[in-house]
């Protein structure tokens, strides 16, 4: 996912992006970066996720006040725009994490390990967010490793253990013989193999 968002080189090749807007894609890494001493609200956090559309010194519009308010209410946090991020439990800062990306309204979402901690309840109400991605024709590409949530929500999968294994149906993939297969090139170590760097 870094690869595709630009925040590590290729070893070969390039990496393009077609059909997002303006090679625009919203990314949610594994561990945020965030400063949970910063004195900034719940609804000032979401509203980061407009910066490139307004840029770093203008005031948020009415609509972009809406836009913050209606993804608060999508990942269920409505009443939380006074507070503080460094009140918030660790389901709820995925969840303002996941209002964020709303807001930023790209065509492509990369999440990388998204659920990692979360309660049943964040769970459902995060998949539906992404349902929604999906009846709204996003792409979304999300890395996991836990093997029934993937069976059982989602319905195309890639599967990836230092190379390609297999890519189609969720059904079709997920079989003994692919994860075995996986299995086998996770755990190789090849020595002469080069290093991603960071750009």
């Amino acid at each position: 996912l870094k690869g595709i968002v630009g925040l590590l080189k290729p070893i070969d090749g390039r990496v393009v992006l077609t059909g997002a807007r303006h090679g625009r894609a919203a990314y949610l890494p594994q561990q945020a970066r965030i400063d949970f001493n910063f004195p900034l609200d719940v609804g000032e956090f979401v509203a980061l996720g407009l910066w490139r559309r307004i840029g770093a010194f203008r005031g948020l519009s009415a609509a972009d006040r809406e836009a913050v308010a209606a993804a608060l209410h999508a990942v269920g946090l409505e009443g939380f725009e006074r507070r503080q991020i460094g009140t918030l439990s660790g389901g709820q800062m995925q969840r303002a994490l996941f209002a964020r990306v709303l807001v930023e309204d790209c065509d492509l979402i990369l999440l990388d390990e998204p659920f990692s901690a979360i309660d049943a309840r964040t769970l459902v109400d995060l998949m539906k967010v992404i349902e929604r991605w999906r009846a709204e024709q996003r792409t979304v590409v999300i890395v996991l490793h836990d093997l029934d949530l993937v069976k059982s929500r989602f319905p195309t999968v890639l599967m990836l253990a230092r190379e390609k294994i297999a890519y189609g149906e969720t059904g079709k993939v997920m079989t003994a013989e692919m994860l075995k297969r996986a299995d086998a090139l996770a755990e190789s170590w090849d020595e002469s193999a080069p290093f991603c760097e960071r750009v």
